[in-house]
């Protein structure tokens, strides 16, 4: 057994272990724990190994009872794989959570089943954090659990969006569940407990860190099936879990902006890439759903006229306005012959489209 590691017995209790002595993402640990189990994995771990030495600091503060007491005062729960809570898509990872702390009602396993990640810029534009309440909302509103990182910017405005239609969404965080991060959504974060979940892979306690936010979007992106970027620069975390969804097979999704915006130059460069473009929850649902869950056809206004045939629309569009035109002057201006254009004032006059008037045609008057 590691010096300075107390004994610990059962898996789940060797899994609050590990989740407390290495960062999230440690393809060895991930690897050890995979092949002898989780307790297995931590009695295994000689002092004097590397994995041993970088264990050794954190091992003198570990507490098993104590993480497991302070999540019970919190209200929230452990997920371990084998768990029927957990989120299967999380099994595709490398290097998936050792274990997830979850506060709020609903089972995340359940949830995941139907979920899409919708994540962007911190310094989001007034355009960008609209689309991402949109969405937020279009996507609750077909069932699909929202899933973001509850940072400033579009995470905030997805989660918001599902809220104000009473949907489900998830925040995953970076850092404690027992941490408000960041502290002006600590509001948020207490809404979206009470209506959704509030997921982390790190122990209570534990602030969040540059590197933590990487290991969260693996999270983000493997957790649902979709993850749709509506804003983001060049070089983005968004860009990073839009990444890891793509690895692992996941729908990537991206919302056009301006050209010109620099909070759009990366969703700009995801579409090039391969990512599917979407303007709307309807096209997100199209593109993340089962087959058959069709987005609606944006057509523009239907005008008279339409569905003519190819000579009658030539004929239509030659009439005047106002001085009548004869069969000859229309066959000259369209290019047709006689006998075609008077087939086609025929078709026209039966629809309402061409007015005789003395020996010529114009358009009915108010057209």
């Amino acid at each position: 057994m590691t010096s300075g590691i107390a004994p610990v017995r059962g898996d789940r209790a060797a899994r609050v272990a590990w989740a407390r002595l290495v960062e999230p993402g440690d393809e060895t640990v991930a690897a050890q724990i995979a092949a002898v189990g989780a307790e297995e994995a931590l009695h295994a771990v000689a002092a004097d190994t590397i994995l041993g030495a970088r264990m050794a600091e954190r091992a003198a503060e570990l507490d098993v009872d104590r993480d497991l007491a302070i999540a019970r005062r919190l209200g929230a729960r452990l997920v371990v794989p084998g768990d029927e809570e957990w989120p299967l898509g999380l099994h595709d990872l490398a290097a998936p959570p050792i274990c997830l702390w979850v506060l709020g009602h609903a089972s995340l396993g359940e949830v995941a089943t139907r979920s899409v990640a919708v994540v962007g810029a911190r310094a989001a534009t007034g355009y960008g954090v609209h689309v991402a309440k949109e969405l937020g909302a279009g996507l609750a509103e077909r069932d699909f659990a929202v899933v973001s990182g509850a940072a400033y910017g579009i995470d905030g405005a997805a989660h918001e969006g599902a809220l104000a239609v009473d949907g489900v969404t998830i925040a995953v965080l970076a850092c404690g569940v027992d941490r408000a991060y960041p502290a002006g959504h600590a509001g948020l974060l207490q809404r979206v407990q009470e209506d959704g979940l509030v997921v982390s892979e790190v122990p209570p306690g534990s602030a969040p860190t540059k590197w933590r936010f990487l290991s969260r979007n693996r999270v983000i992106a493997t957790l649902t099936q979709g993850t749709v970027v509506v804003e983001a620069g060049l070089r983005s975390g968004s860009r990073n879990t839009a990444r890891h969804a793509d690895e692992h097979l996941r729908v990537v999704c991206a919302v056009p902006g301006p050209v010109s915006s620099a909070v759009s130059a990366g969703c700009h460069e995801l579409v090039r890439g391969g990512a599917t473009l979407v303007t709307d929850a309807g096209e997100v649902a199209e593109a993340v759903g089962p087959i058959g869950e069709l987005a609606p056809r944006k057509e523009g206004e239907a005008l008279p006229g339409d569905d003519l045939e190819p000579n009658h629309r030539v004929v239509l569009a030659a009439l005047p306005a106002r001085k009548p035109a004869t069969t000859e002057e229309l066959a000259r201006l369209s290019g047709l012959s006689s006998t075609e254009v008077r087939g086609a004032l025929g078709a026209l006059d039966l629809a309402g489209l061409a007015q005789r008037q003395g020996d010529g045609w114009r358009r009915p008057l108010g057209r």
